[in-house]
């Protein structure tokens, strides 16, 4: 029988959208190491090395990334800084554990985000692109997330969840203040409030989602940069990488990378930082896939501030 137009159509429109699915699982295995210079250290430091870590969203099955993350030891960063969704599955503390390694004892820092508090569901991958319409999914029963914080903190490093802390890295003296997951409304700016340490080298702010009242806060209180996570780069986006959503208030063209906050200030603006956002390693594992945006890990170079 010979196929009709129709017929013809539809073969194809099954074969492309099988080939985009193809790639879409690919590209969410496609692990990369970026690479950003962040100009903000004082006058004649030397330069210092950052790992900034994000939406792991490990299970135990996922062994290329966690053979992945084994690599990154080799970095043997100054500093690690964690911004949360680190768990897929009630049994991946252990392996985000193992895979961290000798990354644990590097001196870090973390917050948490909503994937370590709670099961990850079931839900259409399509309402991802819409806008947020406010549910939150808490009912699913919670991860180990205590345990994880226990791996964390007997590693020695800080939990920044709604709190203020100070730690020295290879010489200089870094105060963080960081939040609890605002996309769950967990943030207590209150508790964070204030002026940065201004005797501080270098001062960080830490959360997992950057919703603009957190960056807002931050930048105001003269804080030097703001690490986030959360939205996964966009996750599914168009050639070239250019976001449709954030999952948050942010605009999707600050969905990945070094921007600066206010987005219209530059640096040494009264209020203005350093806002760097990791695109992620991990997507929900019910539906592994990345379009134009591959799962990342950012080696951030702290360097002095250019005059």
């Amino acid at each position: 029988m010979i196929p009709t137009p129709l017929a013809r159509l539809l073969g194809v429109c099954v074969a492309a959208g099988a080939g985009l699915t193809a790639y879409a699982a690919a590209e969410a295995r496609a692990y990369t190491l970026r690479r950003v210079e962040v100009p903000l250290l004082p006058a004649g430091a030397a330069p210092l090395r950052v790992l900034h870590l994000s939406d792991i969203h490990m299970t135990p099955g996922q062994h290329r990334k966690q053979e992945w993350l084994r690599g990154l030891w080799d970095l043997a960063p100054d500093l690690v800084v964690d911004t949360g969704d680190n768990l897929a599955h009630r049994e991946s503390v252990p392996v985000v554990r193992d895979a961290l390694g000798p990354l644990l004892d590097a001196p870090g820092v973390f917050v948490f985000g909503s994937n370590d508090y709670f099961v990850p569901t079931l839900r259409n991958p399509v309402r991802y692109l819409l806008p947020d319409d406010g549910t939150r999914h808490t009912t699913s029963g919670q991860l180990p997330w205590p345990d994880l914080r226990e791996e964390f903190t007997g590693a020695g490093w800080l939990d920044l969840t709604n709190r203020r802390a100070t730690l020295e890295v290879a010489g200089l003296r870094f105060a963080f203040a960081g939040v609890d997951d605002p996309h769950l409304g967990y943030d207590d700016l209150d508790a964070v409030a204030g002026p940065a340490d201004a005797g501080a080298d270098v001062r960080l702010g830490v959360a997992h989602a950057p919703y603009l009242r957190v960056l807002d806060r931050f930048a105001a209180d003269g804080y030097d940069a703001i690490l986030a996570g959360h939205t996964h780069g966009g996750q599914v986006c168009l050639p070239g990488g250019r976001a449709l959503t954030t999952n948050c208030d942010l605009e999707p063209a600050r969905a990945r990378g070094l921007h600066r906050h206010p987005a219209d200030s530059r640096p040494g603006d009264p209020g203005s930082s350093w806002l760097h956002v990791c695109a992620g390693l991990g997507t929900s594992p019910y539906a592994r896939i990345r379009v134009a945006c591959r799962p990342e890990a950012t080696l951030l170079t702290l360097t002095p501030t250019r005059h």
